[in-house]
């Protein structure tokens, strides 16, 4: 049976664990709240069929908001094709002007043009999205293809992310699927892919490398991936 004094002095240690906890908690919080950009820590779940752009960008939403930056608005980064009447939908005009930063404050890319290279110039010089920079929202590195040397087991590559894009970060013009029927197939079909770790052929585009070996789960993860997405903040506020 404790005395008088050590329920004291247990219970004044209660609020001041409390504190410390809060005051740990403060700053990984506050660069959340600063972040505009990450890769998803996982897709939905359901292969390519994200529910259409809508979904997509609900997912992205809700990653944000669990981490303490949803009073942004979220998008994906994908396109879709022209269908049932519907023109295309480019990612680069679904994503805000910039400049975009991960959760540790550091830098993807300044702006548009920076981001895909739109001059000479700026493809020269590329943007800043690399594996080091591509976190996802929690400030975790998504896994990518083994360094050499690196121990074993090594995680399971998933530098694959789907975005339905050209390099310049507009839709594709032709009449195959590059979009998995517009993000709501899990079947058949196929989408673009890029990769966040700028590593495996046949180029190294974060964002428009191959395609995908079909639409379902399984067929994402069988070339290296898992459904995940790139999220960019709009610029404007919920």
């Amino acid at each position: 049976m404790p005395n008088l004094a050590q329920a004291f002095s247990r219970a004044s240690l209660v609020p001041a664990v409390a504190a410390l906890l809060f005051v740990a908690a403060g700053p990984a919080r506050a660069q959340s709240a600063n972040t505009t950009f990450f890769v998803t820590s996982a897709g939905p779940g359901n292969g390519a069929n994200l529910g259409g752009l809508a979904g997509a960008d609900s997912h992205c939403q809700a990653l944000a908001q669990a981490v303490g930056a949803g009073g942004k608005t979220w998008h994906a980064y994908l396109s879709t094709q022209a269908a049932d009447g519907k023109p295309a939908v480019n990612a680069r005009d679904r994503i805000g002007k910039g400049p975009w930063v991960n959760v540790k404050g550091q830098s993807v890319a300044r702006d548009l043009e920076h981001l895909h290279g739109d001059t000479l110039e700026l493809a020269r010089m590329g943007n800043t999205l690399t594996r080091a920079t591509a976190l996802n929202e929690k400030g975790e590195q998504v896994p990518g293809v083994p360094f050499p040397g690196a121990p074993a087991p090594a995680p399971a590559n998933e530098h694959d992310i789907l975005t339905g894009s050209q390099l310049d970060g507009r839709a594709f013009t032709d009449s195959a699927d590059h979009t998995c029927n517009n993000w709501t197939s899990e079947d058949a079909g196929s989408a673009q892919l890029g990769h966040h770790d700028r590593t495996g052929g046949p180029g190294t585009s974060w964002n428009s490398v191959h395609a995908s070996k079909g639409c379902s789960q399984q067929g994402l993860i069988s070339t290296g991936g898992a459904g995940r997405l790139y999220c960019f903040a709009t610029g404007e506020t919920k």
